[in-house]
């Protein structure tokens, strides 16, 4: 059966070896709660020279998972993307590579200068979806570089529209007339961040859509929360705040420590195709 590819939703992760769980479950959240085919691309590199754990995400990995989508969706599919000398030609002279993030962060910056289609959701590995992704993919960015949320955050202590990229809604044809991330590129080559790829694109953009919360919910989940972000939070413990940080691959602390039970289902999933496709941790 052919479809034309507007129909297909195209979803970007950057990633390494060592979270290779954490990319199957994120990806699987998305394709089993979509009404439509997803293409998924899995953005990796290998840079052992810089740190060991440095490793990129194997071809053997996305095949599986490959075969894991098409059970949900014969037209589903999983592409393995090696930036390896991308990364090393653009980012390899960035101020930025030794910082508080590893380096994967950055990949979203190269998406540019992929063969992609013109609009494509970019999505950090820990998130997860709670319901169809088709609701992102069908508003109307046109006229913007970008769709995103703002950062809980950020958007008290460093800019009032400063957004969380952790899902970032690009449109590409209007990033490379503008140049963006090749702007974003030269910024973190040339200045030290303390969110490189994340503020770069914030301090640069022309012109952004600010999405609710509902696409990229940073705390609790709602009853119209779309895609759930487990990102770092701090929490009160009198009398001081501390930082928790808790992915969804940690099944014991998203049930006893967030109180999530909203990927159970996926879990399961999960756990079914692990049967057929051996995943493994890696």
């Amino acid at each position: 059966m052919d479809i034309s590819e507007d129909k297909i939703v195209p979803i970007v992760y950057s990633a390494n070896k060592k979270v290779s769980e954490g990319v199957i479950l994120s990806a699987l959240s998305v394709a089993y709660r979509c009404s439509r085919p997803v293409r998924v691309y899995v953005l990796t590199m290998d840079l052992p020279d810089m740190d060991a754990r440095y490793t990129s995400i194997t071809e053997e990995t996305v095949k599986k998972l490959d075969g894991a989508l098409k059970t949900v969706n014969g037209l589903n599919e999983a592409v393995r993307v090696d930036v390896t000398e991308l990364f090393k030609r653009e980012l390899s002279d960035s101020k930025n590579l030794k910082s508080k993030f590893t380096p994967y962060a950055m990949l979203r910056l190269l998406v540019d200068l992929l063969d992609m289609p013109d609009r494509a959701i970019y999505l950090d590995v820990d998130t997860m979806c709670c319901s169809d992704i088709s609701l992102l993919y069908d508003i109307d960015i046109e006229d913007y570089e970008f769709a995103a949320v703002l950062d809980k955050v950020g958007h008290i202590y460093v800019r009032p529209r400063y957004c969380n990229t952790g899902v970032l809604y690009c449109n590409l044809k209007k990033v490379r007339e503008t140049r963006l991330f090749e702007r974003a590129r030269q910024m973190v080559r040339k200045r030290k961040l303390f969110m490189p790829d994340q503020s770069s694109l914030n301090f640069l953009v022309k012109k952004k859509l600010i999405l609710p919360y509902r696409f990229n919910e940073q705390r609790q989940i709602k009853e119209d929360t779309v895609i759930k972000h487990l990102c770092r939070y701090f929490k009160w413990y009198g009398p001081f705040f501390r930082l928790k940080n808790v992915k969804q691959w940690e099944r014991d602390k998203v049930h006893e420590v967030l109180g999530i039970t909203a990927f159970d289902d996926i879990y399961e999933l999960y756990d079914k195709l692990d049967k057929i496709y051996d995943f493994g941790v890696e």
